[in-house]
């Protein structure tokens, strides 16, 4: 089970990322992760479509596409989720009471280093001579 200050430790971990506001992460001025409390029209989308929606803390994530969003619900679906609020939209609905602190670790390193700006995915990764 993740909390939020686990969160935000992982994000402290990256240069050039930052909470400029409670629970939201950035880089720069580009929004990578947030809370995403379920709005009563994502409860009733998913009632619809025959899912019960999750109670507790709810992270999004940005992800680098759609087929990542679909292969982490596919693959973990107790995890992560979507609503049709974010059809379309390259990001996933992460449960924290569900994951582990090595998935969030994982989902958030894939959200930095996907979002970052090259040079600086380089120079943390090593690559720049």
């Amino acid at each position: 089970m993740a909390t939020w200050e686990d969160v935000a430790s992982v994000f402290g971990e990256f240069p050039f990322a930052d909470e400029r506001s409670p629970r939201e992460w950035r880089i720069g001025k580009k929004l990578i992760a947030w809370e995403r409390p379920l709005r009563e029209s994502d409860r009733e989308a998913l009632t619809a479509l025959g899912v019960d929606p999750p109670g507790g803390d709810i992270l999004a994530v940005r992800v680098a596409d759609e087929g990542v969003k679909f292969s982490l619900i596919a693959d973990e679906p107790d995890v992560y989720f979507t609503t049709p609020h974010f059809d379309g939209y390259a990001a996933v609905l992460v449960k924290l009471a569900e994951i582990d602190l090595l998935g969030l670790r994982e989902v958030v390193v894939e959200a930095w280093l996907t979002h970052a700006p090259k040079r600086l995915v380089q120079e943390f990764l090593g690559e720049v001579t």
